[in-house]
């Protein structure tokens, strides 16, 4: 098992070696505290609006340019993503814990983004359990620490796990499973072709806040066909649910994962076939 979701003794016994990045609310991050050492880097500032992506998605299939790959479905964009981690002081190398308090998802998106920005995966965690898992038996602060500004240059990933609206449809029908991390309602609404239904929730221990059990999340993957030996293609409405079943896949060993970043909703604007139950 990789270490993608670490516990809060493990971040305890590396505060200062590692950059920790807080994912709440600005007033979340003041108001209620934040674990000693962490920046804000609030969610809202790293992600594009769905209005937004609509377009980007409806630009991609027109015959000029193709974007640049930086602001791909809801991703902030290449300079926006620099200019934030470089206010952080977060710089290329580091290792990084990133957390909110929506049992990770807020921080999985963090981290995915980083990941496709060419940071390096094996340097990049959740805290599992969210902020609570910090709070609840440690100290917390109130007041930002002061950092040096950092020069945060985006790259490439070495083995990009995107997909793209063409690749999503060559798949279907296929060997790939295609799962779809949303609600059973969202599901029941309007689903990809032969995708099965995973919440991403199923995955996660309501009392904890942190992961199920290897055992459980294993078994509750099986019952979808959702396995090691197979490729795995995710998607939910705008990539922020599917962040957080991708790194559980990587934590569990997944290697053949794959990631539609424009979701249903450039599928849709796309008019991509949907199907409802």
């Amino acid at each position: 098992m990789n270490d993608t979701f670490v516990p809060a003794s493990w971040l305890a016994d590396r505060v200062g070696e590692v950059r920790v990045v807080d994912v709440r609310d600005a007033w979340e991050y003041d108001g209620i505290g934040h674990v000693p050492g962490a920046v804000s880097i609030p969610f809202d500032e790293f992600r594009s609006d769905a209005g937004e992506s609509a377009a980007l998605a409806a630009d991609e299939s027109s015959d000029d340019e193709p974007r640049d790959h930086g602001d791909e479905g809801m991703l902030p964009g290449v300079d926006r993503w620099s200019e934030l981690l470089s206010d952080a002081g977060v710089s290329p190398g580091d290792e990084i814990v990133a957390y909110d308090d929506e049992h990770g998802v807020f921080a999985a998106r963090f981290l995915v983004t980083a990941e496709l920005y060419g940071h390096d995966p094996a340097r990049l965690h959740v805290l599992d359990g969210d902020y609570s898992s910090w709070s609840r038996e440690r100290e917390t602060a109130r007041e930002a620490p002061e950092v040096d500004a950092a020069d945060y240059e985006p790259g490439e990933p070495a083995d990009s796990p995107l997909v793209d609206f063409e690749g999503v449809r060559d798949r279907l029908g296929g060997e790939t499973v295609i799962v779809d991390t949303r609600d059973p309602e969202e599901y029941a609404a309007g689903h990809l072709p032969g995708a099965v239904n995973l919440d991403w929730l199923e995955l996660v221990d309501p009392d904890t806040r942190g992961l199920k059990p290897r055992a459980e999340l294993e078994a509750t993957l099986r019952a979808s066909g959702i396995t090691p030996d197979r490729e795995v293609l995710l998607y939910c409405n705008t990539a922020r649910r599917i962040s957080h079943t991708y790194l559980v896949l990587r934590h569990l060993g997944y290697e053949d994962v794959l990631f539609y970043e424009g979701s249903l909703t450039e599928w849709e604007q796309r008019d991509g076939e949907v199907v409802a139950e």
